[in-house]
């Protein structure tokens, strides 16, 4: 095929996510974190925004799911990118107040970054980036490294502003997947969709759009050939890649139909599976940002 790139000013979101128990799971993402609950179209699912802006995840109850089992593609974690480092101190001396646990803290150079679970053991990211300009370029990648991070630096950020939830202006900022075969998985990211390579680490790849440090990471750390998680498990349902326009989307939309891979035709825009079967949906600004009101 051709090069080609898809466009820079894609954005990322929603994150549709499979729950056990909705209940529980807003009161980590509400309760906890201070998102609001938007539309709730029927019983078993909610829509969570950032101070009522644009959405950042779907939930999806699957009453009695369970987690995913460690060894299976899916979701490693997705990360909200929270506008300021204040704001990023702000949310570590929340989960401090609240004494919910992190799984790891680490400064990425690129940025500085928390990392938790929900109640379903879905991995979540908060962080904050560092301003590109103090970004270091080796040819086209962006260095990137997991370091230990400089949490008093960081709480020394804190000023009397009492915590209101995450801040307006938070967005998803990347989504990393586990994957069967590294290969594979960048030909269909990068030479089919046209996200460019960045950095690569020891099983694992990030990818962007319009030189950001990574919108994906991709990694082979749950096995080389791991297969889909079962049905009944807790997890990714689809992520959601929008385009700036009908035009951009129609670009990609072509490169996939050369492909090979067909895909879904649905109201808010065009439903794929990657190699490894993760499900991503391709949307244009123009339409509802991905949010399905189907079942």
């Amino acid at each position: 095929m051709e090069p080609f790139a898809i466009s820079p000013q894609l954005t990322l979101g929603p994150v549709e996510l499979h729950v056990a128990d909705l209940e529980r799971s807003l009161a980590f993402y509400h309760g906890l974190l201070g998102l609001a609950v938007g539309e709730r179209p029927g019983d078993h699912r909610a829509v969570v925004l950032a101070a009522g802006e644009t959405p950042l995840l779907v939930l999806h109850e699957l009453p009695g799911a369970r987690r995913k089992p460690p060894r299976t593609t899916g979701l490693y974690h997705l990360a909200l990118l929270l506008p300021t480092r204040r704001e990023l101190a702000r949310t570590l001396a929340r989960l401090a107040e609240a004494r919910y646990p992190l799984t790891g803290a680490s400064d990425h150079l690129v940025s500085e970054a928390l990392y938790l679970d929900d109640p379903d053991g879905n991995g979540l990211e908060l962080y904050a980036d560092r301003p590109r300009e103090q970004w270091t370029r080796v040819g086209h990648e962006v260095r990137m490294a997991v370091d230990p991070l400089d949490l008093d630096g960081l709480l020394g950020e804190l000023d009397d502003t009492p915590w209101s939830g995450l801040a307006p202006g938070t967005v998803v900022g990347h989504v990393h997947l586990h994957v069967a075969d590294l290969a594979a998985t960048r030909a269909f990211y990068g030479d089919v969709l046209g996200f460019a390579l960045m950095q690569r680490f020891p099983g694992a790849l990030f990818m962007a759009a319009g030189g950001y440090h990574h919108h994906l990471g991709l990694n082979t750390w749950a096995g080389v050939g791991a297969p889909p998680p079962p049905p009944d498990a807790a997890g990714l349902r689809r992520f959601t890649v929008q385009l700036p326009d009908s035009a951009a989307l129609e670009a990609v939309a072509r490169r996939v139909r050369e492909a090979g891979p067909h895909p879904i035709a649905l109201p808010e825009g065009l439903l794929l599976h990657d190699p490894s079967q993760n499900a991503l949906l391709l949307t244009a600004a123009s339409g509802n940002g991905g949010v399905s009101t189907a079942n």
